[in-house]
């Protein structure tokens, strides 16, 4: 020992011995720092929900090891791998969905449909990202774009929420016709059972989980104890209520169901391709002041349908009418639809078979102000993706002034100044990007379409359950 010593006091006599002595007095101190540096970069990681990950694939610069922020934490989904009779069956028996037409062509391009192609010279669809799309296929436009949703994980235990990958739109569409309710409850019943007796489920019983219905919301709230009523029992049972329901139609009297926008024609796949449309809209020209495109109701005695076409027609060139009623004629096709919408000022919404419809995502992709005739449209639907002040993007008459024959459709959209008018058709036109779904195989860069705004959406209400603590054992369980 003493002779090691005495030969360390003379190497530090030599001069690679001061060198030696110098290396160690840098070395120790910056060893220091950069350990009291990862332990403070952790902490405030963590405390901040960041996750700052010090791992061997970090990258070295100057022998420093510089942290990596996982952008993913409070955004991972766990999608659910339920049996394929939930949803995958239900496309290769396509032929049974729909018994009024043939569903299965429109189940192409991962559901967004046929694409669409121009007719002559007229260059209505500038892109190939025009598709004939169903009204009803969210469901499997949502899944696909969940396949490639950036934080997926394989962890349940990570994720902030859980998807269900459910077709309960293609699924009750079989039975809505013609069969009893033990029938029309019996797969979502199985689903249900299926849930209840995953891991997953027990962590907040549900409240963590969410999925997409493809129709409206009254196809699946049968009224209790009446099983001769429509639809199934499905969104009224109280496992379903405790997952947060995202449909093209909400029921505006439930606090976990919500409204998304219904799909439409266009499905870009690139930024430009939007801004280039938006901008086409902007210069359109407008034939007509106001116009319609749907069918008389004379069989809902609710229904102002019979009164508004009457006006447009008494219009006559200030009105626009496709009236589709069996529409032999096909009328009302896509092409002509969108190609009066773009020539339209205002778009006349009424109710139909329900409060919503798809016409109103049509035209607003289309730059038409849309004109409501009942709150529940809109105004108490779509609350992440149209804007609260309904004024600033729509013209709202009430139902029972047009059964009544108190006001002129003409004469309200003739009052509105023309500045206001332009200021309301900016506003429905920066609305594009939001009420649409962008192509499945590819990725929109800097807009966030109606898919990112709905995960988003259900992402902040799951966080926001948990830090109440409504995510604790319920009732059902």
């Amino acid at each position: 020992m003493w002779s090691v010593r005495g030969h360390w006091k003379q190497m530090e006599k030599t001069v690679a011995g001061k060198c030696l002595n110098q290396f160690w007095s840098v070395l120790l101190p910056l060893c220091l720092f950069l350990f009291i540096s990862a332990l403070f970069f952790d902490f405030c990681g963590l405390k901040q929900g960041v996750l700052i990950n010090f791992s061997a694939r970090a990258p070295k610069i100057f022998g420093q090891i510089h942290p990596i922020v996982d952008e993913c934490v409070g955004q991972y989904i766990y999608v659910h791998n339920l049996p394929s009779r939930f949803n995958d069956d239900l496309l290769e028996d396509c032929h049974s969905i729909n018994q009024w037409y043939d569903i299965c062509e429109y189940l192409s391009n991962s559901g967004l449909g046929p694409q669409l192609s121009n007719s002559g010279d007229v260059d209505d669809f500038p892109n190939k990202s025009w598709f004939a799309t169903d009204q009803f296929l969210l469901e499997v436009i949502f899944r696909t774009r969940m396949k490639d949703y950036k934080c997926l994980t394989n962890d349940s235990a990570m994720a902030s929420a859980v998807y269900v990958p459910f077709y309960a739109g293609l699924e009750i569409s079989r039975h809505l016709w013609g069969f009893n309710a033990s029938v029309r409850d019996a797969v979502s019943n199985d689903l249900i059972k299926f849930l209840v007796e995953q891991p997953e489920w027990k962590r907040m019983w549900g409240k963590d989980h969410f999925l997409i219905v493809g129709r409206v919301t009254w196809d699946f709230r049968r009224m209790p104890n009446n099983e001769s009523f429509w639809g199934s029992n499905f969104l009224r049972l109280p496992e379903s209520e405790n997952m947060t329901i995202l449909g093209i139609e909400s029921s505006h009297g439930s606090d976990n169901d919500f409204g998304i926008p219904y799909p439409t024609y266009f499905h870009p796949s690139h930024d430009s391709e939007v801004f280039e449309w938006q901008d086409r809209m902007r210069r359109r020209r407008r034939q007509y002041l106001f116009s319609f495109a749907g069918a008389d109701r004379p069989q809902d005695g609710d229904s102002i349908r019979g009164e508004m076409m009457d006006q447009c027609r008494a219009s006559r060139d200030k009105c626009k009418l496709l009236d589709c009623a069996f529409d032999k004629k096909n009328n009302c096709k896509t092409i002509n639809v969108m190609q009066m919408f773009q020539n339209s000022s205002f778009c006349l919404q009424p109710t139909g078979d329900s409060f919503t419809r798809r016409s109103t995502f049509d035209s607003i992709l289309a730059g038409c102000i849309p004109v409501f005739f009942h709150p529940v449209s809109a105004y108490r639907q779509y609350l992440w993706h149209l804007p609260k002040e309904h004024t600033k993007y729509s013209v709202f008459i009430p139902m029972n002034y047009i059964r009544e024959g108190i006001v002129s459709i003409e004469k309200v959209l003739l009052g509105i100044p023309e500045q206001r008018m332009l200021a309301m058709r900016e506003e429905v036109i920066s609305l594009i990007p939001k009420i649409i779904y962008a192509n499945p195989s590819s990725k929109l860069e800097t807009i966030e379409d109606a898919f990112d705004i709905s995960i988003r959406e259900v992402l902040q209400r799951v966080k926001e359950m948990r830090s109440v603590g409504r995510g604790e054992r319920s009732t059902v369980g």
